[in-house]
């Protein structure tokens, strides 16, 4: 009967640690990117074909997100073919979050604030 008891607990430890391991933090278990006062928190995410992004604002600062980059201190908006419309998306408060995509397409897609200077990220889809 211990013996029972003992391959029981061993056996939910092990799952409960399975879980914890494969959660994101976002909640929803999907890839997640961070915001500070004046940068994405990681300069790129790579990211499966068919998935959404999440984008949390970590601080209460103003962050505008669109389609684009920043090229040599100039804000340079794109429409690239296959990336989820992205435009003028805001977020105000630290704790925000929003969802962009899904990204449908496999390729590399870029992503700027248009209130910080050279706060770019890059999306990776494959």
């Amino acid at each position: 009967m211990i013996k029972k008891i003992i391959v029981t607990l061993l056996l939910c430890s092990a799952a409960v640690v399975m879980l914890v391991a494969c959660g994101g933090s976002s909640g929803g278990g999907g890839p997640t990117v961070h915001m500070g006062n004046t940068n994405f928190t990681q300069p790129s995410i790579t990211i499966s074909k068919g998935s959404s992004l999440t984008l949390v604002d970590d601080v209460a600062v103003t962050h505008i997100i669109s389609n684009g980059s920043w090229v040599n201190g100039t804000a340079k908006p794109a429409k690239e073919p296959g990336a989820p419309t992205v435009s003028n998306l805001q977020f105000t408060t630290a704790g925000q979050s929003q969802t962009i995509g899904p990204f449908s397409t496999a390729g590399t897609f870029h992503l700027y604030c248009s209130v910080h200077v050279n706060m770019n990220l890059t999306v990776i889809v494959q």
